[in-house]
């Protein structure tokens, strides 16, 4: 079975290994001439006048030498990067033998000196941590009146005198009678507070008793108050009674006179003389004035009759101007009618000429059509035909 390899680009490979190689003026003239001969090869498939259908056996041998020639390169470089690799790791260990060698031998010397040179005994700041400084050194002070003992010796302070045992015990006999007399105020501060809780308790209980006893004379009073508001409350309500029954039938009498009044007087007998205004006889007062003359009723009325004929007149025309629209509007839809039956006339005729010369197209359509199968195409291609176009070379 033969397969196709694709032509490797040579400045990827360059790239994809990212090593600065010079390029080689032999290689890249065989790689220019691979590339113009498959150009070639491309411009000879893509015919399809002078394309055969088949494998290019010749191209394809040449491909499988440049692959096996490309993966001894690889092997070659492959190798001489590991064969590098192991030489540089051995290299690597024998400098880092070295390394530890120099540095342990460095160290040798450097303790060797320390140990002839260096004794700590020796150094300045020695007496600052000789384990022997306690026993080399003097007391801090031998009595509370050492003249050593100055104001910046810092060996002295307040309570570390040499009688502290004495004092000690002096102020521990004071801390015990402090703390009885303590306990005796204490008690004494106790047995107060009971006597004033006591006290307390006994002027609470006079204040209750007191409270009950100003309560019941309270309730005494508020129940002699209730009584008399009550027998207050009822002799006002007669009195409100009898003064509500006596302004009711003031209310009435009042009412009966003012009703015979009203009865007997000008208002509801209509007395027309008495709505005159003193500013003019065309003038009258709204509140006296109940009606018309005689006279003036029946001018009113033949006004009223004058234009009740007017609005019959207008009626009359309003209709008559109706019916001669009601005529206008039926002719226009009459000749509307007339003219749309014309025009579907006339569009129906035009189908019908639209029709004539659409089946006479395709009568002559049919025909060409015919023609071209039986006299042009008479060797019609096959899906195999199309499916050797837009492939690849290889």
């Amino acid at each position: 079975m033969n397969y196709i390899y694709p032509i490797v680009n040579p400045i990827f490979t360059i790239k994809m290994y990212k090593l600065d190689l010079p390029i080689d003026k032999k290689e890249f003239e065989a790689i220019e001439a691979r590339r113009q001969r498959e150009l070639q090869r491309q411009s000879r498939i893509f015919n399809a006048k002078v394309r055969t259908i088949g494998i290019d056996l010749q191209a394809v041998q040449e491909q499988e030498r440049d692959r096996r020639m490309r993966e001894e390169m690889e092997r070659r470089r492959h190798e001489a990067f590991a064969s590098d690799m192991v030489r540089n790791d051995k290299i690597s260990q024998l400098l880092q033998k070295r390394q530890e060698a120099d540095i342990r031998r460095l160290n040798k010397a450097l303790n060797e000196f320390r140990k002839m040179h260096q004794q700590p005994n020796t150094r300045r700041e020695f007496d600052l941590y000789d384990p022997d400084s306690l026993k080399k050194d003097k007391p801090a002070r031998v009595s509370d009146d050492d003249p050593r003992c100055t104001l910046a010796s810092l060996q002295k302070f307040e309570g570390e005198d040499l009688n502290n045992p004495a004092r000690k015990k002096l102020q521990q006999e004071q801390m015990r009678e402090w703390t009885k007399q303590q306990h005796e105020e204490r008690l004494k501060a106790e047995e107060k507070k009971r006597m004033a809780d006591r006290l307390y308790d006994m002027k609470q209980i006079e204040l209750d008793q007191r409270a009950v006893e100003l309560q019941k004379a309270e309730t005494e009073c508020r129940r002699a108050i209730t009584t008399a508001q009550a027998n207050y409350n009822k002799a006002l309500s007669d009195e409100v009674t009898n003064q509500r029954e006596l302004d009711k039938r003031r209310e009435t009498d009042d009412k009966l006179t003012e009703i015979a009044n009203h009865v007997h007087g000008d208002f509801l007998t209509e007395n027309p003389h008495i709505s005159t205004s003193a500013f003019g006889p065309h003038r009258v007062i709204p509140d006296r004035w109940k009606g018309m003359l005689p006279d003036q009723l029946a001018e009113i009325r033949k006004n009223q009759k004058i234009q009740e004929e007017e609005r019959r007149e207008r009626e009359e025309a309003e209709r008559k101007e109706n019916e001669e629209w009601e005529k206008q509007a039926l002719n226009n839809a009459r000749a509307g009618m007339v003219l749309e039956r014309e025009q579907g006339r006339q569009i129906r005729n035009k189908n019908k000429n639209v029709a004539q010369e659409n089946l006479k197209l395709a009568m002559e359509q049919k025909a060409h059509k015919e023609f071209l199968d039986s006299q042009v195409y008479v060797n019609p291609p096959t899906a195999a035909y199309f499916q050797q176009f837009n492939t690849i070379t290889r």
